[in-house]
């Protein structure tokens, strides 16, 4: 049972170092800390105690190692199906008002205070009265089982870390009720022993989740680190591009203004709508490389109420000469006003679909989706080129990486707009296979961009449009 223990007690530091603020990452580390405390409990009644007594005896040190003992196996029997149930509450989430929000946890916690108070107490033959406990336990076990296996998941990159958290947690957890609470109550004691082989399993998948999707949407601490070290490669990167392109745009603005007093006294209407486009985008270009050169460490968010699908519109809006034989589907949930900065998300958008009409060569389909969740919103960027392979897809994160000959590009579209996705709180996904053309998600939690829906549209339909390239 040592194995377990330190296994069990290393997921749970895992999960706490790599999200502290999340319910979903504490209340499942609770539930590992539990299962740990167990196998604690276990190993110091079989191992160390019985070791200290036959060759140290000391009767204080056995005394509190016994008491450490009694604490561990009550904690594990029930803490693990109170956690577990609270775990399943936060990961499909059920939404809870007022004093709901604490009275469902204070209400689920009484039977475990009716078995602490009210029935016999620890002994190491039957440390608890199974035949009481598994009254309540087992429809802890279960129920939570059902919510985690009932939660929908938006797209496909969440759908793989939905599964791999499923066949991690709830394989070990089920069995392990099983092994601690209902054979025993069937007079079938200390059964708990042969749980090390599905923790086994079980801490097996989570690493191999980890390595491969990430597990609650995370990877380990190390490969965080490592994209968010490519963020101040970003900004150097655009800290060094600044110098080579404030002139040219200050030339751009001179020749345009130049351009655009010989329009005036032509009378060239459509010349001077060219040229508003031109200096718009020339602004532009200035604002955002002025604004990261300022603040070399960090980029500078400035937040404002903005209708998320009003500037998907604005965004596409210069794409659509580009388009070509490119079919355009536009799916946007309408009515959608979040706290975020529209420069800096059009920005990243605009990488994300300029990326996407490049693989495909002026022939294709590219969607452009916003779908709401019950926690978040996302922004789905998909097309049919010709996609990556998986060590292209990890590289994708990485500064200066490209697939792009020549003078492609410099490689920092995408890791640019995970850094912004990073600042409002959310996240960037992506997802792609040889053949299957790629999406990219940008995921804004509700809750970190003060999502709110507007009246008008509180049971509008998401609205699907299409447009084509000349």
């Amino acid at each position: 049972m040592l194995f377990v223990w330190i296994a069990l007690w290393t997921v749970a530091l895992i999960l706490l170092i790599a999200d502290p603020r999340s319910a979903v990452n504490r209340r499942l580390s609770a539930v590992a800390l539990s299962g740990g405390a167990g196998a604690l409990a276990a190993t110091l009644s079989d191992s160390f105690i019985p070791y200290i007594r036959e060759n140290r005896p000391h009767a204080g040190l056995e005394e509190a190692l016994y008491s450490v003992q009694v604490a561990a196996s009550l904690t594990s029997y029930y803490g693990l199906p109170y956690f577990f149930i609270l775990f399943a509450l936060a990961y499909r989430p059920v939404r809870l008002q007022g004093a709901l929000r604490w009275g469902v946890p204070l209400l689920l916690l009484l039977p475990v205070v009716y078995g602490l108070a009210f029935t016999p107490p620890y002994n190491e033959y039957q440390p608890v009265s199974h035949s009481i406990i598994v009254w309540w336990a087992v429809p802890y076990f279960l129920t939570a089982a059902a919510i985690v296996l009932s939660k929908k998941t938006g797209h496909r990159m969440l759908s793989h870390t939905h599964w791999i958290i499923c066949l991690a947690v709830l394989p070990t957890t089920l069995l392990g009720m099983v092994m601690s609470y209902v054979l025993p109550s069937l007079g079938m004691l200390r059964m708990w022993r042969y749980n090390v082989w599905f923790v086994g399993i079980g801490v097996a998948v989570f690493l191999i989740g980890l390595f491969t999707y990430g597990f609650l949407g995370m990877r380990l601490l190390v490969d965080r680190r490592r994209l968010d070290s490519t963020l101040r490669a970003v900004t150097s990167g655009t800290a060094i591009l600044h110098h080579a392109i404030k002139n040219d745009v200050g030339k751009m603005r001179l020749f345009t203004e130049k351009m655009k007093s010989y329009a005036e006294t032509t009378n060239q209407p459509e010349l001077l709508e060219d040229l508003a486009v031109v200096q718009k985008a020339s602004s532009h270009i200035q604002e955002m490389i002025s604004r990261v050169h300022r603040r070399t460490e960090d980029l500078e968010i400035r937040p404002r109420d903005v209708r998320l699908d009003e500037l998907v519109r604005e965004t596409i809006k210069p794409f659509v000469p580009r388009l070509g034989q490119v079919r355009l589907e536009l799916e946007l949930a309408e009515g959608w006003s979040c706290r975020v900065d529209p420069a800096q998300t059009g920005e990243a958008l605009g990488n994300v679909v300029s990326n996407a009409l490049e693989a495909m060569n002026g022939r294709g389909t590219l969607v452009v989706a916003l779908k709401e969740g019950k926690r978040e919103l996302t922004l789905e960027v998909r097309d049919t080129g010709p996609g990556m392979t998986k060590f292209q897809a990890v590289q994708a994160l990485e500064p200066f990486y490209t697939t792009k000959g020549g003078a492609g590009g410099f490689g920092l579209g995408l890791p640019y707009a995970y850094h912004v996705m990073r600042k409002h709180g959310g996240s960037l996904h992506l997802s792609s296979k040889i053949g299957e053309g790629a999406s990219v998600y940008l995921v804004f939690p509700k809750k970190s961009v003060g999502a709110v829906k507007a009246p008008s549209s509180a049971i509008s339909r998401p609205v699907r449009e299409q447009a084509e390239g000349s």
